[in-house]
């Protein structure tokens, strides 16, 4: 389950860090690469909010003790897509202030406009490398998480198999001792019919001895 949940982090970093790109790249456009590059980003947000329905799906599934950390995680990355369309929002305007400023002929705005532009998107540009460091590290962290769950593994296969060798060999101890009680219970049965059989023989004797005596009386 969590692995599913790292995958979708995994994508909605990359998404996030593009949309981020291109939200700064928007003001510096030709008018008409401009036009199509909102809608690229409209779609793209549309595919990050899905991305964090799947995240906030795949946290339900996970046990309430394991809970905590990743619903942490989730209000982060809300609040990281709040942001982003709060910039999506900016930029937008931004880009229709300079569309009706270049048709007034406005040029003092529009270069207040760019100046501004310029210190967001060094922001964006910023918060975009944060970003894709953060996935990195998310990426390293589920490879020694899986590394350690591997070693785990490995371990308690190796406690398995000690333990049905232990099991073998107690079963083989106890076919040995079963054969030697065996013998034992043989022997003493075959004792005591013996003995039984040698008082047989002296009561006989003894009866023909006593008869003989009385006989020759």
């Amino acid at each position: 389950m969590s692995s599913d949940f790292e995958g979708y982090e995994q994508d909605f970093a990359v998404l996030t860090a593009e949309i981020t790109n291109k939200i700064a790249r928007v003001p510096r456009l030709p008018p008409d690469e401009k036009k199509q590059m909102v809608a690229n980003v409209e779609k793209q947000l549309e595919e990050a909010k899905e991305l964090l329905e799947q995240m906030d799906l795949e946290v339900r599934e996970i046990p309430p003790q394991s809970r905590g950390m990743y619903s942490n995680r989730m209000r982060s990355y809300k609040q990281e897509m709040g942001k982003l369309e709060t910039d999506f929002k900016r930029s937008r305007i931004a880009y229709s202030d300079e569309v009706r400023n270049e048709l007034l002929g406005d040029d003092g705005n529009s270069s207040e406009n760019q100046r501004a532009h310029l210190l967001d998107n060094t922001e964006r540009l910023e918060r975009s490398s944060r970003r894709l460091e953060a996935g990195y590290q998310i990426a390293v962290e589920t490879e020694q998480i899986g590394q350690e769950m591997l070693e785990n593994l490995s371990h308690d296969r190796e406690k398995i198999q000690r333990a049905r060798e232990r099991l073998r060999e107690t079963d083989a101890n106890l076919g040995k001792s079963s054969r030697v009680l065996t013998g034992m219970l043989r022997r003493i049965i075959q004792n005591r019919i013996l003995v039984v059989i040698l008082a047989i023989i002296l009561v006989i004797t003894i009866l023909t001895a006593i008869t003989f005596s009385v006989r020759r009386h």
